[in-house]
């Protein structure tokens, strides 16, 4: 969550939100954010529906949930998903700015 405050200027300038889901209830996403300042946008989940929307894993020996990354278009399209299979296993913030500089690219070609 660091990296996502550290590097949310330059998805904001991209016209991307960044949505994080989580297994925690209402009460302690409120805490966190508050409590970290994040500037994006928090979901609870604790019954997993958004997980199970988005096909995220779930593995207890892992730690719960593995991280998902998706990139969806203003319409809800997923444009990119990307599925770690353990926590360290998360695309580069260059990487994802260089996926939404395609998208945005193909957007602009229309």
């Amino acid at each position: 969550m660091a990296r996502l405050r550290q590097d949310y200027s330059e998805f904001v300038k991209r016209e991307a939100e960044i949505v994080v889901a989580g297994p925690e209830d209402a009460a302690a996403f409120e805490g966190y954010w508050a409590k970290e300042s994040l500037p994006f946008i928090g979901i609870p989940d604790p019954r997993h529906k958004i997980l199970k929307l988005y096909g995220q894993e779930v593995n207890l020996f892992k730690l719960g949930r593995l991280p998902a990354q998706v990139i969806t278009d203003k319409t809800g399209v997923a444009r990119f998903v990307h599925y770690g299979h353990s926590m360290m296993d998360i695309p580069s913030t260059p990487d994802m700015m260089q996926i939404l500089d395609t998208l945005n690219s193909e957007k602009s070609a229309m």
